[in-house]
């Protein structure tokens, strides 16, 4: 949560929205121009401010806080055994070629006298999802923040992702999938638990398609 607060502090009062979208838009219109495009033709002419628009919504991770998706929705209770959401999708952007990648986020925690409200986890997963991101710190930045707010027995979070910069150049591997996971607690030290949350996860599995 220490980094998040320290990209909202950092954002704050730096740019409006007005702002980010005329800059934006001057940027994919240098795009265009340096391909050989012209922007000023007729399907083109939008494209600049939309594609701005798209991209103000797919990283608007940057300025969501933390506490504002809680909204208190962490409570008290006597439960002790595992909370998993599973199959929870996510959008993102890599950080390498600004390409999409797509996928699913498991999540479970063993609750040490606090859980969470479900609508959070997924809100937790887009948040850091609508970043410029690669997989794994994904996964962990997940896994650190639930550890943080709860204290839980134990977290785990496994990710899996298509990533369109191998499916549409480089290797050009369109079935590879890039599975990622973090543990801590009792995930990480008790194999029954971690087995359990991962046969939890496969049971039923949809297959991950683009």
């Amino acid at each position: 949560m220490h980094e998040d607060k320290e990209i909202l502090e950092r954002l704050a009062g730096l740019f409006t929205d007005e702002i980010v979208l005329e800059r934006i838009t001057d940027a994919v219109n240098t795009i265009l121009e340096s391909v050989g495009e012209d922007p000023k033709r007729e399907g083109l002419v939008r494209t600049p401010e939309r594609v701005a628009k798209a991209y103000i919504e797919l990283l608007s991770g940057y300025r969501t806080d933390p506490l504002e998706i809680l909204n208190d929705a962490i409570f008290d209770v006597t439960y002790d055994e595992m909370v998993l959401v599973r199959d929870i999708e996510f959008y993102s952007l890599c950080e390498h070629h600004m390409l999409p990648f797509i996928g699913r986020t498991h999540v479970a925690y063993l609750p040490r006298g606090k859980v969470i409200g479900l609508s959070k986890i997924p809100r937790i997963v887009d948040m850091y999802a609508r970043r410029l991101q690669v997989q794994e710190r994904m996964t962990r930045q997940i896994a650190d923040l639930l550890d943080e707010l709860l204290h839980p027995k134990g977290v785990a979070v496994v990710v899996e992702g298509i990533h369109l910069c191998s499916v549409m150049r480089g290797v050009k591997k369109h079935d590879a999938r890039m599975t990622t996971s973090a543990m801590s607690g009792a995930f990480r030290s008790n194999l029954p638990t971690r087995q359990e949350f991962l046969d939890n996860i496969s049971r039923g599995a949809i297959p991950l398609k683009f």
